[in-house]
C-alpha cells in the first residue's frame, strides 16, 4: 500500500477476519467499543476492571454477586458476561464454590488482548502497518515450504477478485481483495503465533481504513494495476518454489 493509501487510514465499518479466543467466540474491539456506552458494557468493563487487579484463576463472585454489584438487570449482566467472555477475561463454573473466575489466559488469548489494547490506545495505523510488513518475508518463507496446489489456487483466486477491481477501477475493493489476498498467505503458515499476530494487525489496519485516496501525482489506477502485477509475480513464485524472487518481490512489496 503507497504512503497516500496508508494517510486514508479512520475508523471504519470492514473487518475480515475473527480471532479465537478460546473456545468462545472472537470480538473486535469495535464490538467491545459499541457496547461502551451501554449499561452491559459500562458492567463489562467494570468487571473487566477487577479482573485486572487479580490473579489468573482467582475467584471473582457469583453471577449474582457480580450482577448486584454492577446494579444491572439479569439480561443485561448476561450480555456484559457475554462481552468479557468472548474477550477470554471470564470462565464461569457451575455448582457449589462456582461463579466467574479470572481466566487464565493461553498465549494467544494474551496476543489478541495486547492487540485490542493497542486499537484502544488509538495507535497510528501506519506503525501497525510497520509491523505487518516486517513480518511478510517470514510469512513467505512458510508458504514456500508449506503452501499445497490448493493453496496456490485459492491465492490465485484472491488474485482474481484484485484484478476485477482493477478492472473496474475501484481501489477500495482491491485494496480489501489484496488484505484477503495476504490473509491467505499468513493461513498457510505452522507457526500459530506469527499467523496470529500477523492477522490481528490486519484486522487493526482493516478496522481504521475509511477509504483509500492516491498519495501523489501517479493516477491510482495505475498505481493499483502495478500492485495487481507484483502480487501475481509473487503468487507465481510460491508457486514455483522460487525463494529469491519470492523474497524479492515481498522486499519490494512495502506495505501492498
Amino acid at each position: 500500500m503507497a504512503a497516500g493509501e496508508r494517510n486514508a487510514a479512520g475508523r471504519a465499518a470492514d473487518t475480515s477476519a475473527e480471532r479465537a479466543a478460546g473456545a468462545q467466540p472472537a470480538l473486535r474491539r469495535g464490538d467491545w467499543d459499541r457496547a461502551a456506552g451501554s449499561r452491559a458494557g459500562m458492567a463489562a468493563e467494570r468487571i473487566a476492571a477487577l479482573v485486572a487487579g487479580t490473579a489468573p484463576g482467582a475467584r471473582l463472585g457469583t453471577k449474582e454477586e457480580l450482577r448486584r454489584r454492577c446494579g444491572v438487570s439479569v439480561g443485561t449482566f448476561n450480555e456484559a458476561l457475554r462481552l468479557l467472555q468472548a474477550r477470554g477475561l471470564v470462565t464461569v463454573r457451575p455448582g457449589p464454590g462456582g461463579g466467574l473466575f479470572a481466566a487464565e489466559q493461553s498465549p494467544m488469548v494474551r496476543l489478541g488482548n495486547s492487540v485490542l489494547a493497542l486499537d484502544a490506545a488509538a495507535a497510528d495505523v501506519s506503525d501497525a502497518m510497520r509491523v505487518r510488513d516486517a513480518l511478510d518475508p517470514l510469512l513467505v518463507e512458510d508458504a514456500l515450504w508449506h503452501a499445497s496446489p490448493a493453496d496456490i489456487a485459492d491465492l490465485r483466486r484472491h488474485l482474481g477478485e484484485m484484478e476485477a477491481a482493477v478492472v473496474a477501477g475501484d481501489p477500495d475493493a482491491f485494496v480489501r481483495a489484496n488484505w484477503r489476498l495476504h490473509a491467505r498467505i499468513a493461513a498457510v503458515s505452522p507457526n500459530t503465533l506469527l499467523r496470529s499476530l500477523y492477522t490481528s494487525l490486519l484486522d487493526l489496519i482493516q478496522e481504521h481504513t475509511l477509504a483509500v485516496h492516491p498519495g501523489g501525482e501517479r493516477p491510482l489506477t495505475a498505481h493499483i494495476r502495478e500492485r495487481h502485477r507484483l502480487h501475481a509475480d509473487l503468487v507465481d513464485a510460491l508457486d514455483r518454489r522460487d525463494r529469491d524472487e519470492a523474497l524479492r518481490l515481498i522486499h519490494r512489496h512495502g506495505g501492498g
